[in-house]
């Protein structure tokens, strides 16, 4: 597990335990506003969040919801038409034709440094499942991290409790959240 490797928030509060049903060690974190996430990491070697992402952007664009979180800001931009997805020396691009944005998610060679490169790159991938929050009544996505333990950014998959317009649903539709179970036991063995 890479919990030692990129240092967590203090004033989250940690614990691990064992998944019941997949025997996988996940990470579950306590926010000061009572919001427990539970965190199912994904192996950071090799091109495999390149392939995630890349399969995230070109085939699930339109259900998605993407940009940092973090405690003051949230970037909540959705998709109107397919991104181009590209990547050149480590870094992929995910460019709508307005905007764009680059994530380094492999090797990057043109560091001026190791330690900036290691610094750049993702160290760490988790899908996640958060509840308690008073806004949502569950969230379901996928954060990545850089090598000072920073957010680059988070995905957040559909909701079973809201519609694409995120009015919310009278029932849940649980249906919504096959995409996150699916790509959660591809990538991280559970």
């Amino acid at each position: 597990m890479l919990t030692d490797r990129v240092p967590r928030r203090p004033e989250a509060r940690l614990s691990q335990e064992v998944g019941m049903d997949d025997e996988k060690v996940r990470t579950i974190e306590r926010e000061l506003d009572g919001v427990t996430t539970e965190y199912y990491d994904v192996d950071v070697r090799g091109d495999r969040i390149e392939r995630l992402l890349t399969e995230l952007f070109t085939e699930h664009w339109a259900r998605l919801t993407v940009g940092p979180l973090i405690e003051g800001a949230a970037y909540e931009i959705q998709f109107a038409a397919p991104p181009k997805v590209t990547t050149l020396d480590g870094y992929l691009t995910i460019d709508t034709g307005v905007w764009h944005f680059h994530l380094c998610v492999n090797d990057h060679r043109g560091s001026p440094s190791a330690e900036l490169a290691r610094i750049r790159r993702v160290a760490r991938a988790a899908f996640f499942r958060s509840e308690g929050g008073s806004h949502v009544p569950t969230v379901w996505g996928l954060r990545l991290w850089n090598g000072r333990a920073e957010q680059m950014i988070t995905v957040l998959f559909p909701s079973p409790h809201f519609d694409e317009s995120w009015r919310r649903l009278p029932e849940p539709r649980w249906e919504k959240t096959e995409l996150w179970q699916e790509l959660r036991r591809r990538y991280t063995g559970g």
